[in-house]
Parts: C-alpha cells; structure tokens; sequence
C-alpha cells in the first residue's frame, strides 16, 4: 500500500484539476482580447459549439465544471494557445 500512496502522492484531485483548467481557460480568453480581439464568453462558446453556460462553469472560480479534451483542443485553437498550457 505504501508504494500506491507514494506514487499518487502528487496527484490533485479532479475539483482542484478542473479549477485550474477553467482559471487558464479564462486567464487565455482575457489575454486573447487584450491582444487580438475582443473574445467574450459567448463569442468563444460560439466558436466552439457550446453553451455559454458551460463556457461560464469552466471559469467560475465557485464551480467545478469538467470538459472534455476535444472541447479543450477546440478552445486551444480558437485562443491559439497550445493545449498544454491550460494544466500549468
């Protein structure tokens, strides 16, 4: 048992994960309309074929709204940010 908790021991747990994404989600939209063009939460979702509401979720700082990796890629692509930089 003791190798299992040492191997996991640096793993965050899915709220905590999911707040990140949603903080560099948002962190990404606000430096996209600072530097190319106005981007809103409604614009973005459009772009990627969502609800505003989850678009909402994800970078509420109260909510822990997951999403899926191909929504993620989407959103990589339309702030043009590689998609590893929302897990930082």
């Amino acid at each position: 048992m003791k190798l299992y908790e040492e191997k996991y021991a640096l793993m965050i747990n899915e709220s905590t994960f999911n707040k990140k994404v949603g903080k560099n989600i948002k962190r990404y939209r606000l430096l996209y309309s600072a530097n190319v063009s106005d981007m809103t939460q409604s614009d973005l979702a459009k772009k990627i074929g969502v609800s505003v509401s989850l678009i909402g979720g994800l970078e509420s700082e109260k909510m822990s709204q997951g999403i899926s990796l191909y929504n993620l890629y989407k959103i990589s692509e339309v702030l043009k940010v590689p998609i590893n930089k929302f897990f930082e």
